[in-house]
């Protein structure tokens, strides 16, 4: 896809969220059906995943890990923002890979110490690009690329969680 055919096909879009800012506005939803074990199974859309307990917290290893989920994620919300900002602004990656990678310390969610936190600790995300760009023209991308990915954005902002729980 060239910069005028992402242009021509987001254009509609945008007028239309212009126009109707209430249309703008989508729920996407992740669907989780609780398995064996401690394992969920979650719908991707293309196929079922099951996620399970961490080797660090005693799982077998042959189950997805919702960490490495969420890492997978901004990795690939990252990608996908990098290559659409890059045709908008008709900047050549001919290659690339992204890796985001996370420290946790698992001793918060064993409830071994109360003083060590739930979740991650810091999350690296590395860009290693084979493009032309210039200097400035990689600022920009690094610049946008951070401003328009949605679970980057989340990551850095937070976001309010309501949680809701029913029993049968």
């Amino acid at each position: 896809m060239n910069t005028s055919e992402l242009k021509n096909l987001q254009a509609p879009l945008k007028e239309q969220y212009r126009a109707q800012p209430e249309s703008a506005v989508i729920t996407l939803k992740a669907y989780g059906k609780v398995g064996d074990g401690i394992s969920c199974k979650i719908e991707t859309g293309k196929a079922l995943v099951e996620a399970g307990l961490h080797p660090a917290t005693g799982g077998t290893g042959l189950l997805a890990c919702s960490g490495d989920m969420l890492l997978e994620a901004l990795a690939a919300c990252a990608g996908v923002t990098l290559k659409a900002v890059a045709t908008a602004l008709a900047i050549e990656i001919n290659d690339g890979t992204v890796t985001a990678e996370g420290d946790l310390d698992f001793k918060g969610t064993l409830g071994v110490s109360k003083e060590v936190p739930v979740g991650f600790k810091t999350i690296r995300l590395k860009f290693n690009l084979d493009s032309n760009a210039t200097d400035e023209q990689m600022a920009s991308l690094k610049k946008l690329t951070e401003r328009y990915c949605v679970v980057f954005q989340t990551l850095t902002n937070g976001v309010t969680v309501e949680t809701e729980y029913q029993s049968k």
